[in-house]
């Protein structure tokens, strides 16, 4: 084997891994891409788990270590510093951004779309706060939006209204986990619910980790379920535009996460007592069920994206 080849199996593989243990959602999803469309896109998940453990000092999302407000900053900096690096063709050491320069390169990603991303970690650095929903919409694109578009671009999508759908879907993602993710999140000091939203229940973004208001919270998540819906929805357009087995992936991608909402929405006020996922079961069941999603959407016929959803910025 050539160093070149053996260098590129050394990303895909770092990339699987980091699905692997990161994502069990996506990695089931994974699975089902033609194996050139897999590789390109778990190397882009790789890439962006990293930047989300760079700034929540995590290991594959575990395991969070605390840090001062300087070196966020730092971290942040140097995220920015070494993708513009990955777009200009510099070497890059780290396997994550190795692994997304070949990504961006190849399907040509716009640098927007990156850097738009990282945008979503800096909300995180400079602690954010998110006063209408309108707020929460916008910062649910910059850490899952975008990262519709760029999968989307993975796939071979070049036009805006099926890129659009792509974003939806992405939005949809981000809505369901802060629902499921509303107490952990308040433990890191972190509240992506709109304050308009906590004025209106009587709850401060403090009090979002005690047991005694789990009601509340249920009441909150369940408002977040029922918006993701129509974002889930719009999403099934996208897919007739997609090669079979990469609207097969992404449709499975969608049935587990919004499985996800509807558990919690289920559960209320237990949905926090431990963290809600789907059974190895349940992803099996919903492979076969996303296979019959994407070609449903292919006999479709599909109204327009509906004016009130978030538009993303153009």
């Amino acid at each position: 084997m050539s160093s070149s080849t053996s260098a590129d199996q050394g990303l895909f593989d770092h990339a699987k891994k980091t699905i692997a243990v990161g994502s069990k959602s996506f990695a089931a999803a994974a699975r089902l891409f033609d194996p050139v469309t897999r590789r390109s896109a778990l190397m882009l998940y790789a890439w962006c788990r990293h930047c989300d453990d760079v700034i929540d000092g995590q290991q594959l999302g575990f395991a969070a270590v605390a840090l001062d407000s300087e070196e966020h900053q730092l971290r942040l900096v140097q995220l920015y510093d070494r993708t513009r690096a990955a777009y200009a063709g510099q070497a890059m050491s780290d396997p994550a951004f190795a692994a997304f320069q070949e990504v961006a390169l190849r399907h040509g990603i716009p640098q927007r779309d990156a850097l738009d991303h990282l945008a979503g970690f800096a909300m995180d650095v400079q602690g954010h706060i998110y006063q209408t929903l309108d707020d929460t919409l916008r910062y649910c694109y910059h850490v899952a939006g975008v990262v519709g578009l760029m999968m989307a671009r993975v796939m071979g999508v070049k036009d805006e209204a099926t890129l659009d759908r792509a974003c939806d879907l992405g939005i949809a993602f981000q809505l369901t986990n802060i629902a499921r993710d509303i107490v952990e999140d308040a433990d890191m000091g972190r509240c992506y619910l709109p304050r308009e939203w906590l004025h209106e229940l009587y709850i401060a973004p403090e009090q979002l980790t005690a047991v005694a208001n789990r009601e509340v919270l249920a009441v909150l998540a369940r408002r977040l379920v029922a918006l993701a819906e129509p974002y889930y929805q719009s999403a099934n357009a996208g897919l007739a535009q997609l090669p079979l087995r990469s609207a097969w992936a992404v449709g499975t991608a969608r049935n587990v996460y919004r499985q996800i909402g509807v558990r919690v929405d289920r559960l209320g006020a237990k949905a926090w007592d431990t963290r809600v996922s789907t059974s190895s079961l349940d992803k099996l069941r919903l492979v076969l069920q996303g296979g019959l999603t994407a070609l449903s959407a292919r006999g479709a016929t599909w109204p327009p994206r509906p004016e009130q959803l978030w538009q993303r910025p153009r």
